[in-house]
């Protein structure tokens, strides 16, 4: 081979060469763009304690100030048969009171394609977030029709078996049962129903379990799992069981109030409800010219590991998590102004909770610069695994 050949093989090499460095130069900036890319709430739905049955009238319950915990309706179960005082009464529960939905009976079984058999062994959970989630998808101006064999996923908190135990002790178990109370296909039906081919996950992390969905969601959207994604959690409360261990075990509070960071906290209040956000990339948002409704910027998740109880809160892992999320999404620390926080409003959680808060953010704010620091628990209870997706609304909504 000719020198002049060999050189212009050299030439085509060295511009072949330079081409792939440019383009592993883009990828990798694409690659860094997907894992930090922000996520655009486009639409929500919820119902919530003190008649709560969409957005608007969420947000007029918060701006009145309403206290939406009551006594225990009797549809529910007789309180009057449960209910002492003295917290450590075997069987008894030390409050009478909790935060419930003003009617979770009315159910359109055919609208949904199902039968009334069917419906009958179906988890007033399931039939709740079937209804809260196609109302967030049309509150997003998206045609749920429109969503069929769609790359959308599905991430919800969902827990308890209040509704499986009634039909253990009252009839003869049926075909339905499974499907109808299993978590898994509360959540699988709703890609079934409206034909979605994304990630498809029933988270169950306790309190935490739909603020983990919206994470989870989140990073499937960064990841290119899914281009839609409905994200939130549900939690009915149905029968006394639950209520009486939680009380057994001094959870709750003997006046049936959550009372964040007072002197007087001393335990927390049972909530029911059911909150829905549709999430999308931001960029895709823009370009389709939705309704954003607020911009998710960063999340964490992580574990307490070794603390002083199962149970106990630990102060060190929560200043990790929030200086997480805060590294992933990019943000200062100084330019917080409003933190939602989980505020159960017990003596020992509290307190460390506000011990975090205070590490992450004291440096930055003083009188001048305020952190405003509240929780919905005060207004409509603690959700439990519906509670961190009550919060993330009510920031929404501010």
């Amino acid at each position: 081979m000719s020198d002049e050949r060999v050189q212009q093989y050299a030439k085509l090499m060295k511009r072949a060469s330079d081409k792939i460095a440019k383009l592993e130069v883009e990828l990798d900036a694409l690659k860094s763009k997907n894992k930090s890319e922000p996520i655009a709430i486009i639409g929500m739905s919820c119902r919530f304690p003190g008649g709560v049955d969409s957005p608007e009238a969420f947000w007029q319950l918060l701006n009145d100030g309403v206290d939406a915990i009551t006594e225990v309706p009797l549809e529910r179960w007789n309180i009057n048969n449960y209910y002492d005082p003295d917290p450590d009464a075997p069987g008894k529960i030390c409050t009478r009171d909790s935060g419930f939905l003003s009617d979770i009976d009315g159910f359109d079984a055919p609208f949904f394609g199902i039968s009334p058999r069917e419906a009958h062994s179906l988890d007033p959970q399931q039939r709740l977030l079937l209804e809260v989630s196609w109302e967030a998808i049309e509150r997003a101006n998206i045609v749920p029709d429109k969503l069929l064999n769609s790359l959308t996923g599905v991430f919800i908190g969902i827990g308890g078996s209040d509704y499986l135990n009634q039909l253990a002790t009252s009839e003869i178990p049926q075909a339905y049962w499974g499907t109808g109370n299993a978590p898994s296909a509360a959540t699988g039906r709703l890609s079934y129903i409206l034909g979605l081919t994304g990630p498809n996950l029933a988270v169950e992390t306790a309190c935490s379990s739909s603020l983990v969905s919206v994470h989870l969601a989140c990073q499937s959207l960064r990841q290119q799992e899914c281009n839609l994604a409905l994200a939130g959690g549900v939690n009915l409360l149905l029968s006394p069981e639950l209520s009486i261990i939680f009380s057994q075990a001094q959870m709750l509070s003997p006046d049936g109030r959550c009372k964040t960071f007072d002197a007087s906290a001393n335990g927390y209040v049972r909530g029911e409800g059911c909150g829905i956000i549709v999430l999308k990339r931001l960029s895709d948002a823009l370009g389709n010219g939705d309704n954003i409704l607020a911009v998710i910027r960063g999340t964490a998740v992580n574990q307490d590991g070794p603390s002083s109880g199962l149970t106990v809160p630990n102060g060190p892992s929560q200043v990790a998590v929030i200086r997480q999320a805060l590294s992933n999404g990019e943000v200062d620390p100084a330019d917080v102004s409003y933190i939602e926080a989980h505020g159960t409003g017990t003596s020992l959680g509290d307190p460390i909770e506000v011990g975090a808060i205070g590490k992450v953010f004291g440096k930055t704010h003083s009188q001048e610069n305020p952190l405003i620091v509240g929780t919905v628990k005060t207004n409509i209870g603690h959700l439990e695994v519906a509670a961190g997706i009550a919060g993330l609304m009510k920031v929404v909504l501010q």
